[in-house]
């Protein structure tokens, strides 16, 4: 008689989040248990809607900073607040997560022998003095800074991972992740993508920092997700660290022009001054992501922003509709 192959057991930190519930999806689609661990500080819930009934995944409210014993073939960690909004409300508890969140998670890969997946974050780079960024860049990061706790945070976990990876022969794979955008995005993170949109969709002004001349390159989830995913497939031997992101380059200004037009808004733009330690260059080179994952981004930006406005448009219009409905 032929034996049943038990499918891979998943472990997903920060899977209500928004990269880490599109994960979710990707990888029950693949055949996978999986088990999504979120303290929901900045997940949500909803994000599950279209899995919390599978019956191959479940869900568990834990923080990670404290300690998990489950028993899974691989770690997804990709638990922490990422947008400077959230993460700098409490900065100790945003290094805890990144790196006792790390230890904790990287422990238990040890002790299952399971293969690790960090999502780390072109915020390594800093300011970055070199462009387009390579891997072998070491960085521009100001450890003193308010973006210290996320930045630093993230370079300490990669320490962790190549150190767990040295000293215990723990297969790790390390993706540094470039500015990402698309549904489930948080409407208050701060980000330029759902700041822009939300703005343009409720007739608030756009705001620029500076004069909106500061550069970002930006990835559509679903290419993403399929870099994390063939990152993960590579050989124990590989580890990385891999940037994933894309490296078609475009001003925070026009960004916020592409914006309006294609929601046909009336918002004006407006200046702040410049937060402290805000890179003003930021684009990928994905050179090592196509070599060895054979990957590239495919969503065209005019794409992914058209889904992202659709999604941002729904979930403003559900909110209001509750508000109607609390008021009467």
């Amino acid at each position: 008689m032929k034996l049943r192959m038990r499918p891979t057991r998943a472990l997903v930190t920060g899977g209500a989040g928004f990269l880490g519930s599109h994960l979710c999806e990707r990888l029950l689609e693949r055949g996978h248990d999986v088990l999504c661990v979120d303290n929901f500080y900045t997940g949500n819930k909803e994000n599950l809607d279209a899995v919390l009934d599978h019956h191959r995944f479940e869900l568990l409210r834990h923080d990670i900073t404290f300690p998990l014993y489950v028993e899974v073939d691989e770690i997804w960690n990709l638990a922490c607040p990422a947008s400077p909004v959230h993460y700098q409300i409490d900065p100790v508890q945003t290094t805890k997560t990144n790196v006792h969140g790390a230890i904790n998670m990287l422990g238990l890969a040890k002790r299952l022998r399971a293969r690790f997946f960090q999502a780390s974050t072109s915020e390594v780079y800093g300011d970055p003095a070199v462009h387009p960024q390579r891997e072998d860049y070491w960085g521009n990061v100001n450890p003193l800074g308010p973006r210290a706790c996320y930045d630093e945070g993230k370079r300490c976990a990669e320490t962790l991972c190549f150190d767990y990876l040295r000293q215990h022969q723990l297969p790790v794979k390390v993706a540094r992740i470039f500015n990402t955008y698309g549904p489930r995005m948080h409407p208050e993170d701060g980000r330029v993508v759902s700041n822009f949109i939300v703005q343009a969709l409720t007739g608030e002004p756009i705001t620029l920092f500076g004069q909106g001349e500061q550069t970002r390159s930006f990835c559509y989830v679903d290419d993403l997700i399929e870099g994390f995913l063939a990152l993960m497939a590579t050989p124990d031997d590989f580890a990385g660290p891999v940037n994933l992101g894309n490296p078609v380059e475009i001003t925070v200004r026009e960004l916020a022009e592409r914006v309006i037009a294609m929601t046909g808004s009336r918002s004006p733009l407006v200046h702040r001054p410049l937060p402290q330690d805000d890179p003003q260059r930021r684009c990928p080179d994905i050179t090592l992501a196509g070599e060895r994952l054979g990957w590239a981004p495919r969503t065209q930006l005019e794409e992914g922003l058209g889904k992202t406005i659709a999604y941002f448009d729904e979930l403003l219009s559900r909110a209001g509709k509750r508000a109607v409905a609390a008021d009467g």
